[in-house]
């Protein structure tokens, strides 16, 4: 009975101590694993650039020239973009752009880890790069702070900015960030400046089927052109519509309005030469001396000069008549 007993007590111990080693092992391999992963943050975020300047968002804009009785008469830009407030969004163009680009905007805290899986098994169902995992916020990170390739050290710094930027901007503040900077195709960035070169309207007058129909292009823009592919952009606008009716922004049958509503996008303007392209020529030239270069390609100055249009087109067509008159009397003729 004793020996019985004394092999009953080492098996204890043996257990004891088989579960004290495991614990040990699983205790070691958890300090190692959050060692690496401090490490690793250590590592990316040792040369991460400061954050805080997108508080002082500056981009491109438009330079306006105008007559002296209020007609825009040249434009002037490195990157065709107008700002808007927030509060001037009509809440269908963001909703537009959550749909397609990041429905769980308002839900994560800059980088969204169920999207990122759902993304990850829908790419190896397909067996092709089908469907991206980026927030909106790191999209903003993409667009303004870091570069636009695609590796893996860059992702991680974007996820560690996202979550950054997160804590320290409202998600309005991001949003007011990513609709003003988006490159939207055919030179035209930001949502006001690419409504009106589209649409000849400003941002908040868009309908649901416009805002649609822009929110469709972030994913490629040129592929997506309205003016050079409208048929591709209108598909993807459809697809764009049936994301916003999923999430409810929508009903049925708005979206079916929204889909028979006919888009009219206008042709390219080149107004610089339509009016007074040697008078634009002169305001170039003396703004560029007044301000510098790089503010002047840095844009957003609004210019009023004292040019009548009308004087000036009837200027114009004194001196094409005197032309006309002079090679008339010599017996050439004037192709018009």
């Amino acid at each position: 009975m004793a020996t019985k007993k004394k092999v009953k007590f080492k098996t204890k111990r043996t257990k004891s101590k088989l579960i004290a080693f495991l614990f040990l092992s699983f205790f070691i391999l958890l300090t190692a694993a959050a060692l690496v992963v401090y490490g690793g943050y250590l590592y990316y975020t040792r040369d991460l650039p400061d954050f805080r300047a997108i508080t002082g968002y500056k981009p491109k804009l438009i330079t306006e020239v105008y007559s002296s009785d209020g007609i825009l008469i040249a434009e002037f830009a490195a990157e065709r973009r107008k700002l808007i407030a927030y509060e001037n969004i009509p809440p269908q163009v963001i909703e537009a752009f959550i749909a397609i680009e990041d429905r769980r905007f308002f839900e994560h805290e800059g980088v969204d880890i169920k999207s990122i899986v759902g993304a990850m098994f829908e790419n190896i169902q397909e067996g092709d790069w089908v469907r991206g995992a980026s927030t909106i916020t790191q999209q903003v990170i993409k667009n303004i702070i870091l570069t636009p390739e695609r590796t893996m050290s860059r992702k991680i710094k974007e996820a560690i900015l996202a979550h950054r930027i997160e804590n320290n901007l409202s998600k309005e503040e991001i949003l007011y960030l990513y609709l003003n900077h988006i490159y939207l195709a055919d030179g035209n960035y930001g949502i006001e400046a690419a409504s009106r070169a589209y649409f000849g309207k400003p941002a908040r007058e868009m309908t649901v089927a416009e805002a649609a129909l822009l929110a469709g292009l972030p994913k490629k823009p040129e592929y997506y052109s309205p003016r050079k592919h409208l048929n591709r952009a209108i598909e993807r606008q459809r697809l764009v519509l049936s994301k916003m009716e999923d999430a409810g922004f929508i009903t049925r049958d708005e979206r079916f309005d929204a889909v028979d509503q006919e888009i009219k996008i206008l042709p390219r303007q080149r107004i610089n030469n339509d009016l007074a392209p040697y008078f634009v020529e002169h305001v170039r030239r003396y703004l560029q001396d007044k301000v510098g270069v790089k503010d002047f390609i840095n844009g957003g100055y609004t210019v009023f000069t004292t040019l009548d249009i009308e004087l000036n087109l009837e200027a114009q067509w004194a001196l094409r008549r005197g032309i006309l008159d002079i090679e008339a009397r010599h017996g050439r003729k004037v192709v018009s």
